[in-house]
């Protein structure tokens, strides 16, 4: 786990008591993490983000008042400092992708580790954005054509590293395989979804909801 110079502040926002609980007990084991307030509705944590200014909001979808798409959406015209991580048990692409087109920095199911939850949290307080590999599953599901065939999990999760900027030395470290293997796959990647160029990549990504212009700046 890399060192943090700044606590993480998170605000929880879940209807759920039991679901709240959970997480909060998982990050107050992290020194690096202070969940500074939680809220029920998306109102609330509108509300509470107001007043305690936190570096994140992990946000539920289905909540009375204001739901998380939403209240995402709000937080990007009234708050767009504070970063929004959807924590959903809903895995539609629908779903996934209104929250990304509203603001969001990234999407975890519920179902994932804890451990997960908190790479997510650092992922997205380093600027960065995260998809925990269900949800990339699904935003890629369309890829691909008649003539090249869907993108293998591996490719898209290639796909998804290089449209965030990263180098073939970056991928090939991260997943534990050789430049060369990434200079394939990055091949195959354009030759399946008939794009000639990194940027063209790029913009793919971007245009389904991947990663952000904002990311690319």
């Amino acid at each position: 786990m890399q060192n943090f110079d700044s606590t993480i502040r998170v605000l929880l926002a879940d209807d759920h008591p039991l679901v709240r609980d959970g997480i909060r007990s998982c990050l107050e084991t992290y020194d690096h993490i202070d969940v500074v307030a939680e809220a029920v509705s998306g109102r609330e944590a509108l509300d509470k983000a107001r007043q305690l200014n936190p570096d994140i909001v992990l946000m539920d979808i289905n909540m009375p008042e204001l739901n998380g798409l939403d209240a995402t959406e709000l937080f990007m015209k009234q708050l767009p400092d504070v970063k929004i991580l959807i924590l959903s048990m809903h895995d539609n692409r629908e779903y996934i992708s209104t929250a990304v087109r509203n603001g969001a920095c990234g999407y975890v199911l519920k179902d994932v580790p804890s451990s997960e939850i908190v790479t997510a949290i650092e992922e997205v307080f380093r600027g960065g954005t995260y998809f925990s590999s269900g949800v990339s599953e699904i935003l890629l599901a369309q890829s691909g054509d008649s003539s090249g065939g869907p993108l293998t999990a591996r490719e898209q999760t290639v796909l998804l590293l290089l449209s965030e900027g990263h180098s073939n030395k970056h991928v090939a470290r991260e997943l534990d395989i050789s430049v060369r293997t990434v200079e394939t796959h990055r091949r195959n990647i354009k030759r399946k979804l008939n794009i000639g160029s990194t940027a063209g990549l790029t913009r793919y990504a971007i245009q389904n909801g991947l990663v952000s212009a904002d990311d690319q700046s």
